[in-house]
């Protein structure tokens, strides 16, 4: 099962998709996903996707994007007394109070885009230091450019950590450009949270070389 783990709607304050028109693309252009996860930036404002979802045939969750000092992490299996823990719309969240709330929590936070410059993880670690903690990192990004996700697929091995994949759309066309690869069936933020704690995964990439 491929599942598209980081996506932007009209929630988020720099998105201009609509979760329909997300839907209907990956329908119309057999964009080979079976469903995405919504990780809207700073927030965490869940919505009841379940009628796109039914009428389409895709599984659409709900994560959220935050921001530290180590620069843009998304988190999966958010709950209220998670979002207790840290500020979702801070801007410089400590790393460790996000990876720690998390794991206290059950979900999973994982740096996104972590090759970049200024908002990714491995921009930060000669002045702060590598963080511990980190188990899961985006190696596969839709945004990326230049040798972004080269650096991160780099470091990720240096560093021991698992891929994942997500397409960082923010309009509807770039939907389905990366994505992670399960082995079983996912249909729950649940199921989702404890296949990537099981490390049941791969990331995959549909970019053009």
């Amino acid at each position: 099962m491929i599942l598209d783990l980081h996506n932007h709607s009209i929630k988020s304050d720099d998105g201009r998709a609509k979760v329909e028109n997300y839907c209907q693309w990956i329908r119309s252009r057999d964009i080979p996903i079976d469903g995405f996860v919504l990780t809207e930036h700073r927030q965490f404002e869940p919505t009841d996707y379940s009628a796109l979802a039914n009428k389409y045939g895709l599984v659409i969750l709900e994560g959220s994007e935050v921001e530290t000092e180590y620069g843009h992490v998304l988190v999966y299996g958010v709950t209220e007394p998670m979002m207790r823990e840290f500020d979702f719309e801070r801007v410089d969240n400590p790393l460790a109070e996000v990876l720690e709330a998390a794991e206290k929590h059950g979900g999973v936070a994982a740096p996104c885009h972590p090759g970049r410059p200024r908002v990714g993880m491995f921009a930060h670690t000669e002045e702060y230091g590598v963080p511990e903690g980190v188990r899961i990192v985006e190696v596969y990004n839709g945004g990326s450019r230049d040798d972004e996700d080269q650096i991160a697929l780099d470091s990720a091995e240096a560093f021991g950590y698992m891929g994942i994949g997500g397409s960082d759309a923010h309009i509807v066309s770039h939907v389905g450009r990366c994505a992670t690869r399960f082995s079983n069936c996912i249909e729950t933020m649940g199921e989702l949270v404890e296949a990537l704690q099981a490390g049941e995964f791969e990331a995959v990439t549909f970019k053009e070389s």
